[in-house]
């Protein structure tokens, strides 16, 4: 046994610990050991007054100050200039031995001469029957590996003794071996420091031995291990050291040859672990992994000194550590989840088939069928706000990257989001993109149904009130008023929003559901920017929820929410402030089309409230005749309604105000943004439709009320008679709507699949990239002009930059002049304007119901044009006369300063979306700790 024992003891002060009790009790237990200290050296690091008295105190025969930055590595430098003795006892101030600690540490340590120290079993602070640490290891490529860890101790771990290394933490070192292998390594910066000296030792022919049965209680304040917490920062910087010490030692223990090698391999590794960390779930891993690497790489004095004291004491080869190390297989078992006890009863089956849901779906499928029967013949979808989309899949996603825009004489900049999502939509149907949209409203009603029940999972257990929601999902007025209307956003924002509200529900509990919650808040606001202060609102509650509810964790999975939205919007939204016009920001993507009546009137507005986003609600007015009354239609929705405000009878507070507030949020948003108009169709106002805050609204009404049909306290009887007049209220509501297109009452037509005549596409969409000016005469006799690229104007290619500005821009003007120099009798200056900018067409549009006044336009604006000695006048198609420009036409080209910023902000923005796509990618791991979770969002809070 040791004959003098040396302790040093190290004290930092800390603001978020209790320094002073875990000092007190440090230096209490040191003074029970029934085989006492015979030094004491107390290293304070920081000025601090009370602690500076307790360690005065203490009896300790020597106090070091030091700076607060001082590591325990540098403080154990420090102090072992003071060393005498034969065996020195590494202590914190949060490392509390049992009275016999000191005696059994000292006896393990006599067993061999060769042994450098041993370790005791460190156990926590207030529960001295959980094990934090006993004994270290590490794998062939340095990953630390702590062998007994938040394990109950039975002592199923007392028999091993002969180990790699161990937690530094109240491990007693000989002397001798001490002063041999120099100490700890300082560049370690906190982590792995007993793993790395028992390594050394080791190499030195030492050995390294564990004292089960030696208590020393450990707090975790960070003085001698990385600091304990589940708090987000003290996880990141708990990854940085560990992974800076990882690094560190790889270059440390490596052949002098493979150095350089590891050395250019950390920054690629930097990458792959990015990769792996997304994929895991890991996200907070990303900043340290980075960090580490880069300071490793900028350490190359601490390298060689940590390969200096290995090559002055090392007296063994290496391969003397590999029956210590642990292999791949047993990592692979060691950290393997078992989904069969990882479960744990959390979570009940979802019967979609034997709960009914399949069959609600199945029937939606064939009413949409019955509904829209002419849709399975058609090419492409036409008429209202549709268009059809590209021919191939490259053109889908160059209409959504930053540079030439499809439309207008010269517009440069961001493509809406939305064409992002169009090119997503038209790439699932590769070899006829147009289809893609068909396919979307035949299936509507059938996938909004399937949306519907599955969200409603997060509200109820019941398999009824699953397809109760399924039911009023899919009759909902916006959803039928977009179908009818042929509304492509409209109806992409009711079919995504189950979804969102299902991920989203869960996004604090699983990066699983952040990463897709993400992606759908993108999609939703691409399709309608308008609903986004509503989802925005929403998103505050959940952060707020989730620091007050959850004591802040899930915090950075709330918030990385609306990471993908802000970055795939932010070049858009810098191009609105240069223009000093950012209210067009709120302008509806796409087509921009005048499709119904003003919102006016205090009945338009009650109806509106109540979920009709048209003046026309649901479609009864057309079906009763344009002088019925329909006021009472708003009757029908009412028991929906009244289902919704009774949920506040229920227990389930929470999950009841936030469906409540998502109610309120989109009412109050569809009716502010009924009286906004920020974009135009030619001489036409286009007002922002207000049917996706309503569709947002419908979800949380469609939430409340199952929630009150589930638990309102009334007998069952009258909640299933509550339910089923609330389901025949919506299917009667839905009949004009499902009925309309069997009537001719829709504004869908068959096609057109491409939207200039079949020579245009054909010659400026095979290649050659020419443009068509479109002039368009109007009722009031002035005439609409526009320039379209590349064969057809496609509804990915439309873009707010053109159809919402506030004022006349200097290409608006220029593209005046040229349109009234073209139809006037001027020189052919204007031909040749035309050919250098690249537009080799002119097409003159025919209306069939056209006034008198556009007539006269029209017809002087063809002569004037078959005048043109260097037009062609190509032929008259019946509603459109088409003349090619004879000159030769310039090629449109892409400035370089536009490429780059294209490339730049393509690299951004895809980068963003694949690491949402990494993240939404699920685990065994993730998919394990799901099912611990109650399926229904709040079913904890509700049953405490």
């Amino acid at each position: 046994m040791p004959a003098r024992v040396h302790a040093l003891l190290v004290v930092r002060p800390d603001g978020r610990i209790p320094v002073d009790l875990h000092l007190r009790r440090t230096l209490s237990a040191l003074q029970a050991q029934t085989r006492p200290v015979d030094a004491l050296t107390v290293v304070l690091c920081g000025d601090d007054a009370e602690l500076r008295g307790i360690a005065n105190e203490s009896g300790a025969e020597g106090i070091i100050a030091a700076s607060r930055g001082t590591t325990f590595a540098q403080a154990l430098a420090m102090a072992s200039h003071r060393l005498r003795g034969d065996a020195v006892w590494l202590l914190a101030q949060d490392t509390a031995p049992a009275p016999d600690a000191l005696a059994k540490l000292a006896g393990a340590l006599e067993t061999s001469p060769s042994m450098a120290f041993a370790a005791p079993k460190l156990v926590r602070w207030a529960h001295a029957d959980r094990i934090v640490s006993l004994g270290v290891t590490m794998t062939a490529l340095g990953r630390t590996v702590v062998l007994a860890e938040d394990e109950l101790d039975q002592g199923q771990h007392d028999g091993r003794d002969d180990v790699l290394g161990a937690d530094v933490r109240g491990i007693l070192v000989r002397a001798d071996a001490w002063q041999e292998l120099g100490g700890l390594d300082t560049a370690l910066a906190g982590a792995d420091e007993g793993l790395d000296l028992g390594i050394r030792a080791r190499l030195a022919g030492r050995r390294v031995a564990l004292a089960p049965t030696a208590l020393v209680a450990v707090a975790g304040d960070g003085v001698a291990a990385p600091p304990s917490g589940r708090a987000s920062g003290l996880r990141v910087h708990r990854a940085y050291v560990r992974r800076l010490a990882q690094l560190h030692r790889r270059l440390a223990y490596a052949p002098a040859a493979a150095v350089p090698l590891h050395w250019l391999s950390l920054l690629p590794l930097a990458i792959w672990r990015t990769l792996a960390d997304l994929v895991a779930k890991r996200p907070l891993g990303i900043g340290p992994d980075w960090v580490a690497a880069v300071t490793a790489m900028l350490r190359p004095a601490a390298v060689l000194r940590s390969r200096g004291r290995i090559r002055r004491s090392r007296t063994t080869s290496w391969a003397q550590l590999a029956p210590l190390r642990m292999s791949r297989a047993q990592l692979g078992q060691r950290l393997g989840v078992d989904d069969e006890h990882a479960v744990g009863g959390g979570r009940d089956e979802l019967h979609f088939f034997t709960g009914g849901g399949a069959w609600v779906v199945l029937a939606f499928l064939v009413l949409s069928v019955a509904a829209f029967p002419a849709l399975l013949a058609w090419p492409a979808l036409g008429g209202g706000a549709l268009a059809p989309l590209r021919t191939t899949v490259a053109g889908l996603w160059a209409d959504a990257a930053f540079g030439n825009r499809p439309v207008g004489w010269q517009l440069v900049g961001p493509a809406d989001p939305f064409s992002g999502v169009v090119a997503a939509l038209g790439t699932l149907w590769p070899f006829e993109p147009s289809r893609a949209l068909v396919a979307l409203w035949v299936l509507a009603l059938p996938l909004a149904a399937l949306g519907g029940w599955f969200a409603a999972t997060r509200v109820t257990s019941s398999a009824t009130l699953r397809a109760f929601v399924a039911i009023a999902w899919a009759l909902a007025p916006t959803l039928l008023s977009a179908l009818v209307e042929g509304r492509p956003t409209g109806v992409l924002v009711h079919l995504l929003l189950p979804w969102l509200l299902l991920t989203a529900s869960v996004a604090h509990r699983t990066w699983s559901g952040a990463g897709i919650a993400s992606l759908l808040v993108l999609a939703v606001i691409a399709c309608s920017p308008s609903v986004a202060p509503a989802l925005v609102v929403l998103w505050t509650v959940a952060l707020i929820l989730t620091i007050a509810v959850r004591r802040g964790r899930g915090t950075a999975r709330v918030l990385w929410l609306i990471v993908p939205t802000v970055v795939a919007f932010s070049p858009l939204v810098w191009h609105r402030i240069r223009q000093a016009d950012p209210w067009a920001l709120l302008a509806d993507p796409g087509v921009a089309a005048a499709l119904s009546g003003r919102v006016d009137g205090v009945i338009d507005r009650i109806l509106l409230a109540a979920g009709f986003p048209t003046v026309d609600p649901a479609g009864w007015s057309a079906l009763l005749g344009a002088n019925a009354s329909t006021w009472w239609v708003a009757l029908l929705v009412a028991p929906l309604l009244l289902l919704a405000v009774t949920a506040v009878q229920t227990r389930r507070i929470v999950p009841v105000a936030v469906l409540l507030l998502t109610a309120v949020v989109g009412m109050v948003t569809a009716l502010i943004t009924t009286g906004v108009t920020v974009a135009a169709s030619g001489s036409t106002a286009v007002g922002i439709w207000p049917g996706a805050a309503l569709s947002l609204a419908w979800a949380g009404l469609v939430g409340a009320a199952a929630i009150a049909l589930h638990l309102v306290p009334v007998p069952r009887l009258v909640r299933a008679a509550a339910g089923a007049v609330a389901v025949a209220a919506l299917v009667a509501c839905a009949v004009p709507s499902l009925t309309a297109s069997v009537r001719g009452a829709t504004a869908l037509t068959n096609g057109p699949t491409s939207t200039l005549p079949a020579y245009v596409a054909a010659e400026a969409g095979g290649g050659r990239g020419e443009g068509t000016l479109v002039l368009s005469p109007l009722a009031d006799g002035s005439i609409r002009a526009t320039v379209v690229w590349s064969g057809t104007e496609a509804l990915g290619g439309q873009t707010t930059l053109l159809s919402a500005h506030a004022a006349a821009t200097p290409d608006d003007i220029t593209l005046a002049r040229l349109t009234a120099d073209l139809v006037s009798e001027s020189p052919d200056d204007a031909i040749t304007q035309l050919a250098e900018h690249g537009i080799g067409f002119v097409l003159v549009t025919i209306d069939a119901d056209e006034s008198d006044a556009a007539r006269a336009t029209r017809l002087g604006a063809q002569t004037a044009l078959d005048q043109r000695e260097r037009l062609d006048n190509v032929g008259d198609t019946g509603n459109r006369v088409l003349w090619r420009v004879s000159d030769e036409v310039a090629p449109r080209r892409v400035a370089d300063s536009v490429a780059d910023t294209a490339r730049t902000v393509a690299v951004v923005q895809l980068g963003v979306i694949v690491v949402a796509l990494l993240l939404a990618l699920p685990t065994a791991a993730s998919r394990a700790a799901s099912r611990r979770k109650p399926r229904i969002v709040g079913l904890e809070r509700s049953r405490s």
